[in-house]
């Protein structure tokens, strides 16, 4: 009976050697999550990672009851200093805005006082048949028409004329930083004269002659004054009437500002 005990044992292979191999699988099956949790993470961080693997294959803590598990994260001296340059990136943006926003003001105040003192000079003058100023949110502009300043189909500036257009120019001066432009108009009426073939031809001459008696003598070539021409294609009123095209011929000078409403960054409310 004991012998056929211990043939029934004998028939039966060792199997301790699956509880080491069961080992090995489970530390490689860590090592390869392990470096592909790690594929993205610092020197510093793989090097730490190193350790602890070679700490449990040489016999150290098992390497699943390591307490101090490596975070995949961002080192916290980045993110302090990502923050650091958003705060100051959103604090520039903040002060710009602020800044524009104080110059805007400050070119509407400048040309609503630019435009009570052409007003008052138009009124004080009885100029008001001649002359017009309009502000809007992009430009003050002053129209003249065109028999204060130009004999008929001439570009030459009448001599009283001169000195509108110097008073105008004194003003213009107390208010620099501004461009300025001039353009010229006419009405529809063709035009063929030796000197002038076109209505195109006679506006541009005139805006021209006009514009230099606003520059003062050592600030021609002024990059903030420009001159354009415009003939009989951006008419006010209708052609068909003699008041009509009285009013298209004309001269208009328009001071443009350099920030104009809607431009701006929005201020920040923090």
């Amino acid at each position: 009976m004991s012998k056929r005990r211990k043939q029934h044992h004998e028939d039966h292979m060792d199997e301790t050697w699956l509880i080491p191999y069961a080992d090995l699988l489970t530390l490689l099956l860590a090592l390869f999550i392990i470096l592909f949790a790690s594929s993205e993470v610092d020197s510093k961080k793989y090097d730490n990672i190193m350790r602890s693997l070679n700490s449990a294959f040489s016999g150290g803590t098992n390497l699943f009851e390591q307490t101090a598990v490596v975070p995949i994260t961002k080192d916290p001296t980045d993110m302090n200093s990502k923050k650091t340059e958003d705060f100051k990136s959103e604090s520039q943006s903040t002060q710009e805005a602020k800044e524009q926003q104080a110059q805007m003001e400050k070119e509407m105040v400048d040309l609503k006082e630019l435009k009570q003192k052409l007003d008052q000079y138009i009124s004080e003058n009885g100029l008001n048949t001649q002359l017009d100023t309009h502000l809007t949110n992009e430009l003050l502009m002053i129209t003249i028409r065109d028999n204060a300043i130009f004999a008929s189909g001439s570009a030459e500036v009448k001599p009283d004329a001169r000195k509108l257009a110097q008073n105008i120019a004194s003003m213009l001066l107390q208010y620099p930083g501004y461009q300025v432009e001039v353009a010229g108009h006419t009405d529809d009426i063709p035009i063929n004269t030796r000197e002038f073939e076109t209505n195109w031809d006679l506006s541009s001459k005139r805006a021209i002659n006009f514009m230099k008696i606003l520059l003062p003598g050592d600030k021609i070539g002024d990059k903030r004054f420009s001159s354009k021409a415009y003939g009989e294609n951006h008419p006010i009123e209708t052609n068909q009437t003699a008041d009509g095209r009285a009013k298209n011929r004309r001269v208009e000078v328009s001071i443009l500002r350099n920030l104009k409403a809607g431009t701006t960054v929005p201020v920040s409310s923090q």
